[in-house]
């Protein structure tokens, strides 16, 4: 029968992902922190170690002027921003930007500024040139985000469309005088997805762009952004790392992320960020002796894997927010694991991102309690990996054939062979990653 236009379905994700996404990985550069002198300059001599790391899109944490008025502590945070058109000085100049965003494209990276949209500085000139942009307390004064402990800013009102005009011009601004590549947006939730979708479509019109949303929801990923936070799967993995919680609830997130997520779309994996490592405590604080698996899973699993800066180098510090805490950088075990995985991520068609990627589907084991087991597999490539998240050890049997195969073990370059009778023995908190040779 001939099917009416209004039942067919419409596409869950309108824009298109740049080419250079498929299999990207992602690097975020907290400035003030990444190198001694805490400048733009400085951290582009970090860019053929990034590139050998195999990063692929870098992340800048805010490079516009940082507002003074109720500045915390010394240095205030970069997201309290004075000037939009404006690069803080303590950083360097938008031609030191335009330059490293060059030499970054040299070396086959691309770059993303974090965008503050929700709110400004106290002492951001908007306040004195167009006060009526912004959202007022029930006293008629100008307010900080409700609920939360921001009083260093003021928020914006997205009810006002010169607000949305000179922002989207605001962003469009960097894209054409830098060369930047997209955008990662504070609070993406906070701000309306209608103003997002706008701007999505004006960036794209100049170039490419990749736009990160700092949020968890399906709909942004709509019309706007190519990936969101997976804040929900780093909840999981801290609570079944810290005995608060059992496998079942990585599982209740990987079947809200298949199920409730559109297939091209990239969620961002991840042990630790900014906000993580400042408040809540470093990777080996939050995962301890399941940090490996953790990082695995977080490049093997559905998503995108992102390092923190200094996770590399196994930095084990709270990095200050507000002040400047330049990270020791030292060769480490964790970079190379992390550049191993973001190899095989690059290379293995079945991890890819979004449309390009093969879904995990999970394998029952004998184990099921505490070891998680799934195959990513298309016609090219195959990878099956387990998971003991638990501190005791265990044997794990496989009944279903789809597992079976032949591999090589991602860890040690050992071929195996995986059928009815295989039986892994798994220590406290392992895992194995088994890849269908070429």
């Amino acid at each position: 029968m001939t099917v009416p236009d209004r039942y067919r379905p419409t596409p869950a994700v309108r824009i298109t992902h740049p080419e250079w996404s498929k299999n990207a990985t992602i690097y975020q550069i907290n400035t003030r922190q990444f190198t001694p002198e805490g400048t733009l300059r400085a951290a582009e001599a970090h860019l053929p170690r990034l590139q050998q790391l195999g990063a692929v899109i870098l992340w800048l944490m805010p490079v516009q002027q940082i507002g003074r008025e109720r500045r915390k502590g010394t240095l205030g945070s970069p997201y309290a921003i004075s000037d939009y058109y404006a690069l803080e000085p303590a950083l360097g100049t938008t031609e030191d930007l335009t330059h490293f965003v060059r030499s970054a494209h040299d070396l086959g990276m691309y770059v993303i500024l974090d965008w503050v949209a929700n709110h400004t500085a106290w002492d951001c000139n908007l306040v004195t040139e167009h006060p009526n942009w912004y959202a007022r307390d029930w006293r008629g004064g100008f307010r900080p985000t409700p609920w939360f402990d921001w009083d260093d800013i003021i928020d914006l009102d997205y009810d006002v469309p010169e607000l949305r005009q000179y922002m989207t011009l605001a962003m469009r601004y960097w894209v054409t005088e830098t060369d930047i590549d997209g955008y990662r947006c504070d609070t993406a939730g906070l701000v309306p997805t209608d103003f997002w979708d706008t701007v999505r479509a004006e960036l794209d019109a100049i170039k490419p762009v990749f736009m990160l949303a700092e949020w968890e929801a399906r709909d942004l990923h709509a019309g706007a952004f190519d990936m969101t936070y997976a804040w929900s799967w780093n909840d999981a993995m801290h609570r079944i790392a810290q005995g608060e919680a059992d496998l079942e609830q990585l599982r209740v997130y990987y079947a809200w992320n298949e199920k409730s997520y559109p297939a091209d779309c990239m969620r961002m994996t991840f042990v630790s960020n900014h906000d993580k490592n400042a408040w809540e405590g470093t990777e080996y604080e939050q995962f301890a002796d399941a940090l490996d698996a953790a990082v695995v899973l977080s490049a093997v699993g559905d998503g995108m894997p992102l390092i923190y800066n200094g996770q590399e180098a196994g930095n084990d510090k709270r990095l200050e927010f507000f002040e400047r805490d330049p990270i020791v950088w030292r060769e480490h075990p964790m970079g190379e694991l992390y550049r191993k995985l973001f190899a095989l991520k690059r290379t293995n068609t079945a991890l890819w991102n979004a449309h390009w990627a093969s879904r995990m589907v999970e394998v029952p084991n004998s184990a099921s309690m505490h070891v998680l087991s799934f195959v990513r597999a298309n016609d090219r490539d195959k990878v099956f990996a387990v998971f003991n998240l638990a501190p005791s050890t265990t044997r794990v049997r496989f009944a279903q054939s789809l597992c079976h195969g032949h591999y090589v073990d991602f860890t040690t370059d050992e071929p195996m062979d995986i059928d009815g009778d295989a039986e892994l023995a798994m220590g406290p908190w392992s895992y194995r990653v088994l890849v269908r040779p070429a």
